[in-house]
């Protein structure tokens, strides 16, 4: 009889342990905010913060990697890059860049149906104290030519 108490006293605390669990999965995260990270600010020199592509055939994928330093003590955490439009994609570095370090913001402009000036803006959220600038992405896409 004291098995079988046991058992199911056993599997009661296994079954409730897995459902904390899946709830803490559940739960939505708190989203990273400047305020957030400026607890442990840093400094960053960005090299790249412009780039003009010229001139692209529509429908051509421009890539640029924007480049920056941490210039400062601590390390430089990017907790977000979101660009203007759908059309610019932003891939910011997972690990933070450690004093000294470089690092890099990769970003990808698609002028699928983007004909005339483009002119588009990476928004980078960091500990960088002050915040990290506005990246900017500009260019001229031209119609396909027909054959």
């Amino acid at each position: 009889m004291h098995k079988l108490l046991f058992s199911a006293v056993v599997v009661a605390a296994f079954i409730t342990s897995c459902n904390v669990r899946k709830q803490d999965k559940l739960a939505p995260e708190k989203p990273l905010t400047q305020q957030t990270v400026i607890t442990n600010p840093t400094t960053v020199k960005v090299i790249d913060s412009a780039y003009n592509f010229g001139k692209v055939a529509e429908g051509g994928v421009v890539e640029y990697n924007y480049r920056f330093i941490n210039t400062g003590q601590k390390p430089l955490i990017i907790t977000n890059a979101t660009a203007s439009c759908g059309c610019t994609v932003p891939e910011k570095p997972e690990k933070p860049i450690e004093p000294g370090d470089t690092g890099y913001i990769k970003v990808k402009f698609n002028s699928e149906n983007r004909v005339g000036q483009a002119h588009k803006t990476v928004t980078v959220l960091s500990n960088a104290e002050p915040a990290f600038p506005e990246l900017l992405l500009t260019g001229e896409v031209t119609e396909k030519t027909k054959k």
